[in-house]
């Protein structure tokens, strides 16, 4: 436990006060605070260092890239490898196992063995692994690596330690499972075929044991050429040469006959008592044409024989459809009988596994389903009845429907929520299933006692949003809502709708929930917002939709004398808010300004719309259009239900929303937000700054009413500077000089550096969301524009976007923050020698800045724009004489109780602005208490002037009091607008308010805040804004994503660097707790959909289809073993059947195969050391340590020893039965020659 004292006032910037954390700030002015009197805080602070450890908990999702599908029909597991060396194990629900291998090469194929609780990969760097199952986090045992050839193929036979391993040269070699050391019997290629032969027979496509022998082996080579090689005397039993490639086999259960398919899109059927041509040869999808020839078919990828007692066999395969039917979906067909059903699949088929009732394979395998692994999803298919449904799949496999753009993580929800948005989504589920349990329920998972309530939310590209239930590590889709119902249809070939048509509009940028009030609001790309309401019940109703004029002016640039000497005004019908009023666009319009000027980019539906339970759409905020340039992308967004106010913003300013009233309450340049307190004044500034105006910068308005018929609507208490009503034609040159940045989606803004010199940078929140799909720029505004080479590929789709004029596209594709692939390196070892640099190989565009020349940028400049923009001048201070002239984005916003003044005695409803700046603006309101006067009176808002400082974009905010606790923002408690009125009880607006006056009995007035910006946090005391506490986070990389989170009844702020470091600081202190250097940045992605809650925990999306949730707390790792499911579960294997007396005595000698006896050292001798090397497993260190702590670890020992104890009384009861069969049998034969003999005399034998 941490104790520390702190006299607050009185401080000055160079005071060192305090124990822990001295503080290098005063007051935003660079001036000292002098407070009345001093007063002294008492804060205990109980984390500590080991209270956190950082480590990965569970993945959910569909694997991304699958490649390769395992069953174990005893153990029922599932197993899927992906291309990046993943492999994911699936059981029942909640039986959810990710493991990775560490070259990351991809995963060829998996074998289980079967019912013995290990899995063996083959990868494709050519190395075998063995990883054990029986313990919670597997871990890898054995490795074998391939030095001189590539694995194609492996094939393990039930119940046997050798493995065969096929190779791309045709060679089969044989590995002990056991010790993972080769055999020295080898079979080779020139050996399994004639001598006479003279080409190669290619790579080995197959292998697999006779079921009549399992001392036959037959392998499939890719040429044609098949071979059932006898292991026993080292020779081919027969050859078969077909003239089309082999892709797969499959044998009948008596291992009489197996079946081919081929490349040709034909299916052989072979007899082993004639091997010189095939029994049966059909092409199932081939027709013949009317010259009387086959039409030619695709490849048949893969076929399954499988027999049944009941009914026919069943012959499954994929692929083999004609070449002419293009556009044809991949298809499954399932030939049962005389019966075909082709089963066409959304996605490409990578694999298909028949589960069948035995793992014997000389038995009648009785196939239940079928298993089809697709490149999207994971499918199962009921092969028991006969219209074949599909399983409905409790894992959640479909997150990435629609590419997801943004999540969000909440941890400890009101306990009602969960069940209420279960009941609405499972009336919208979709039916058809079959109604048989899912098939695939191995392992064991309970419900641990360390659960609570969580929701994931993830946006999607369509315009979709999801609610998952995240409690106890499982994830299950609650409810879905579609944000795209609001808005009418775009029809092609109607004004901005032709180029909608292959773009994504309703793509979901950020979410804002509060759990309490059930309020939710959605930002979109096309620079609207959403707000819906919760309801039981459904409704008529009509949504209202306000309009914002929230956009830069144009960029006719006039003389500075003809600026100076004639100031233009707007005409005064420009500026004002008509919150009820949609304007639609004007296709008819002969110009392209009247086609987009004072529009939307969407058009909400403007008549009454029934609505279902559920989320409901109560209001629509858009952006407008101004002068042919779409409105730019909403940057911040936070919505506070006690309040009833949504607050918005941009790169351009700030807009404040009354959503109970439907007005507009604030619309404002960040620039014209400071008034009199714009800190840039107060340093020390170059001559040059006092010529450049900052008029004309920004134009604000709602729609087309005068500013007086705006103020009589929405009385405030704002001023409205004269240089908000500049005539959009005049701009200083300054901005002329800025003309290649205007109207890019990536702001050039400030960031502040170690030194004197300041530099530009983009902020965290503004990393150009949807601009870059896999690595490419799709916006050739999205880079500044040059005089110089042009900086777009200017094919098709370039020339077709520059053809939209010089302000960025209105939409862009698809921006999943899930398939942004883009390689960046982090460090200084890398070659990057600042943030700028890595950002301009993320964003793909150029950036300059105070202190950085030229050097790396890859483009060519023309002389006018390298005097223009060259910034080798003096660093001095002087540099932030451009500083006005960029845009300033609003980053982060927050409403909450606090003080808008120095001189304020009590709080009052503030909204703390964040901006690029690093710039933190108070805006105190004046919100009307009773519930009949907040619905008729005006809230009043007025920008206070008081500004914070910090280096780098602002992130986030949160508030503590003085006791160190945190401080959550009102909000008012849920009721349902929609259900029918009770008279005895009337609904009233009930507000939960945490006001920070509330627990100062022991400190007086006043509350802490703690402001997180992209390199340093700082904890300040209010009202009298001394810094406290100040903390430089980091100087190479830069913050990602912070948050206030509790953690073990306590808070910290957590914080997550592009370099990949996760770090939590001691609040109010800002001690470091924990810097963990856990995952680079290697994608927008991850930035994009990292996020902290509540609880020690965390998520991103690790791939485009996949969420990978971790935690950094000590005590849920502690408890992670308790809540992750079992893998592996004793179970008894099934006794194989009886065989009968004939087909014992007469099939052969298949169970005195010994595999020991002709692969072991003694008879085949040690195989060559440089064919393969191999590397011991760590033994799962981390798995092992993990399953060694505590009283788990002893259990799962115990249980272990207890399995191996079994396995061995079960293999010494067999062998006492057959040696008690053996003596019967044996007495049974002497008795009989004792009677034979008995009567005889001793000259008769």
């Amino acid at each position: 436990m941490k104790k520390f004292r702190k006299v607050l006032d009185g401080l000055t910037t160079s005071s060192p006060g305090g124990t822990i954390g001295s503080p290098s700030c005063g007051s935003a002015a660079g001036t000292p605070t002098a407070a009345p009197t001093p007063k002294e805080i008492d804060v205990q602070e109980t984390l500590v260092s080991e209270n956190f450890q950082l480590c990965k908990t569970v993945r959910h999702g569909f694997p991304y890239q699958p490649t390769a599908l395992a069953f174990d029909p005893v153990q029922k597991l599932l197993a899927v490898g992906s291309r990046s060396g993943g492999v994911r194990i699936l059981g029942r629900p909640g039986v959810d196992c990710f493991c990775q291998h560490e070259s990351g090469a991809a995963v060829l194929q998996l074998q289980f063995l079967i019912n013995e609780g290990a899995l063996v990969t083959a990868c494709a760097d050519d190395t075998l692994h063995l990883w054990n199952l029986r313990q919670r986090r597997p871990a890898i045992l054995h490795s074998l690596k391939f030095n001189r050839e590539r694995i194609t193929f492996c094939h393990l036979p039930f119940q046997s330690k050798w493995l065969y391993v096929g190779t791309e040269r045709g060679n089969t070699h044989i590995v002990n499972i056991e010790s993972f050391i080769l055999s020295g019997y080898v079979i080779m290629w020139n050996k399994a075929i004639e001598l006479s032969t003279k080409t190669h027979p290619g790579p080995v496509v197959h292998l697999s044991d006779s079921p009549k022998d399992e001392g036959k082996l037959l392998i499939g080579f890719e040429s044609g050429t098949i071979v059932q090689w006898d292991l026993r005397v080292k020779k081919a039993d027969f050859r078969i040469y077909y003239d089309e490639a082999i892709h797969s086999v499959g044998w009948h259960h008596e291992g009489k006959q197996f079946m081919c398919s081929h490349s040709d899109g034909s299916l052989t059927l072979w007899n082993l008592r004639n091997t010189t041509k095939p029994f049966q040869v059909t092409f199932p999808h081939g027709k013949i044409q009317k010259d009387g020839r086959k039409e030619s078919c695709k490849p048949i990828l893969k076929v399954e024989y499988k027999t049944s007692r009941s009914s026919e066999p069943f012959v499954i395969f994929s692929g083999g459809l004609s070449y002419d039917k293009a556009g044809r979906r991949p298809t499954l067909t399932i030939m049962h009988g005389k019966a075909i059903t082709v089963l066409e699949m959304d996605y490409p088929i990578v694999e298909f596994m028949a589960l069948c009732e035995t793992p014997y394979n000389n038995e009648v395998q009785e196939p239940y389903a079928v298993v089809v692994l697709l490149e999207k999803d994971l499918i199962v298919v009921d092969l028991t009845q006969s219209n074949f449904p599909v399983f409905e799949n409790p894992y959640p496999m479909d997150i990435h429907e629609s590419p997801v753009t943004c999540t969000a993580y909440f941890a400890e929800c009101p306990p009602d929520i969960i069940p209420i948005l279960y009941s609405i989504g499972a009336k919208h589920k979709k039916t058809g299933y079959s109604q048989k349990e899912w098939p695939i329920g191995g392992g064991t998972w309970t419900l641990g006692s360390h659960t609570y309530p969580e929701i994931i939310i993830t946006g999607h590209a369509d315009g979709s949003i999801k609610f998952w239930d995240a409690s106890a590590i499982t994830l299950q889709m609650l409810y879905k809502l579609k944000t795209s119902k609001v808005f009418e249809k775009p029809k092609p070939g109607e004004g901005r709708a032709a180029e909608l048509v292959e773009e994504d509009p309703f793509a979901v940028q950020m979410v804002s929930w509060c759990p309490q009030s059930r309020i939710f609001c959605v930002v979109g790309i096309s620079a609207h917002i959403i707000l819906y309401r919760f309801s039981k019940c459904d409704a008529n109703t009509q949504i209202v939709s306000l309009e914002v004029r929230l956009q830069c002016e144009s960029e006719d640039v006039i003389s500075p004398s003809e600026n100076e000497n004639n100031p233009c005004f707007s005409e005064p019908g420009s500026h004002s808010p008509q919150p009820h009023h949609q304007h639609p666009a004007s296709p008819g319009s002969g110009t392209l300004e009247g086609i987009k000027d004072s529009i939307p980019c969407l058009k909400v539906k403007d008549r009454v719309v029934r609505v279902p339970p559920g989320y409901q759409a109560e209001l629509v905020i858009q952006l407008l259009w101004t002068d042919g340039e779409p409105p730019q992308q909403i940057t911040s967004l936070d919505i506070n239900s006690a309040y009833g106010l949504l607050a918005f913003g941009n790169c351009n300013g700030l807009a404040v929303v009354d959503y109970l009233q439907k007005t507009i309450l604030l619309c404002m340049s960040t620039l014209d937000l400071y008034g009199t307190a714009d800190p840039y004044q107060r340093l020390t500034r170059s001559p040059r700054r006092n010529r450049q105006s900052t008029s004309g910068l920004t134009e604000l308005s709602d729609n087309q009413q005068s500013i007086d018929m705006e103020r009589s609507k929405s009385p405030t208490s704002v001023h409205y500077p004269t240089s908000l009503h500049n005539d959009p034609r005049v701009l200083p040159e300054p901005v002329a000089s800025l003309r290649a940045s205007h109207y890019s989606p990536v702001f050039y803004l400030l960031d502040n550096v170690k030194g004197p010199g300041r530099k530009l940078s983009l902020p965290t929140d503004l990393k150009t969301d949807l601009d870059h799909v896999n690595g490419h720029c799709t916006s050739p505004t999205s880079q500044p524009c040059s005089a110089g080479k042009p900086r777009i590929p200017m094919g098709p789709e370039g020339s077709r976007l520059t053809r939209r004029g010089p302000g960025r596209p209105p939409f862009r594709k698809a921006q999943s923050a899930a398939c942004m692939e883009i390689s960046l390196p982090v460090s200084h070892t890398e070659g990057y020698a600042s943030r700028r640099a890595m950002l301009q190989q993320l964003h793909g565009v150029t950036m300059y800045s105070h202190d950085e020349h030229h050097t790396t940028t890859p483009y060519c400049w023309s002389e006018r724009e390298s005097r223009e923009n060259s910034f080798s001048r003096s660093r001095s201070s002087s540099v932030s004489s451009i500083d006005r002239d960029t845009k300033e984005a609003i980053t982060t916003l927050q409403f909450g109780e606090s003080y808008g003044r120095k001189s304020d005695a009590l709080p009052t409803p503030c909204l703390w602005v964040g901006t690029s700046l690093g710039v933190v603006l108070l805006i105190p309101m004046s919100i009307p208490t009773d519930q009949e006067e907040r619905m008729e009176e005006s809230v009043t808002i007025g920008p206070s002037g008081m500004v914070l400082m910090l280096k780098g974009s602002v992130l986030r905010f949160g508030f503590l009091d003085c006791m160190g606790a945190h401080i959550q923002s009102p909000y008012e408690v849920w009721r349902d607008l929609n259900a029918p009125e009770d008279p005895d009880r009337p609904r009233r607006r009930k507000l939960v308010n945490f006001s920070p006056s509330s627990s100062q009995d022991a400190c007086g007035e006043g509350h802490l805040a703690v402001v997180c910006s992209e390199r340093q946090a700082k904890v300040f005391l209010m009202p009298s804004q001394s810094c406290l506490f100040v903390h430089n986070i980091t100087e190479s990389s830069f913050v990602l994503r912070a948050d206030v989170v509790s953690v073990c009844n306590s808070v910290c702020l957590a914080c997550f660097c592009a370099n990949g470091h996760v770090m939590t600081l001691s609040l109010p202190s800002l001690r470091p707790l924990m810097d963990v250097n856990y995952l680079p940045l290697t994608d927008m992605r991850i930035a994009r959909t990292f996020c902290f809650t509540n609880g020690g925990q965390a998520l991103y999306l690790s791939s485009p289809t996949e969420i990978q949730r971790i935690t950094y707390s000590q005590e849920m790792c502690d408890n992670l073993q308790e809540m992750l499911g079992e893998l592996f579960t004793p179970i008894e294997t099934p006794e194989a059947q009886n065989r009968g007396f004939l087909k014992g005595f007469f099939g052969g000698n298949a169970h005195t195969f010994d595999r020991e006896e002709l692969f072991g050292e003694a008879a085949a001798g040690k195989a060559s050391r440089s064919l393969a090397q191999h590397i011991p497993g760590q033994a799962g260190l981390e798995g092992m340590k993990v399953a060694a702590s505590g009283a788990v670890g002893d259990l799962a020992r115990a249980r272990i020893a207890l399995d191996e104890r079994g396995q061995r009384l079960g293999e010494l009861e067999e062998r006492t039965a057959l040696m008690m069969t053996s003596a019967e049998t044996f007495s049974k034969h002497a008795h009989e020659l004792m009677l034979k003999c008995k009567d005889k005399k001793w000259y008769q034998f």
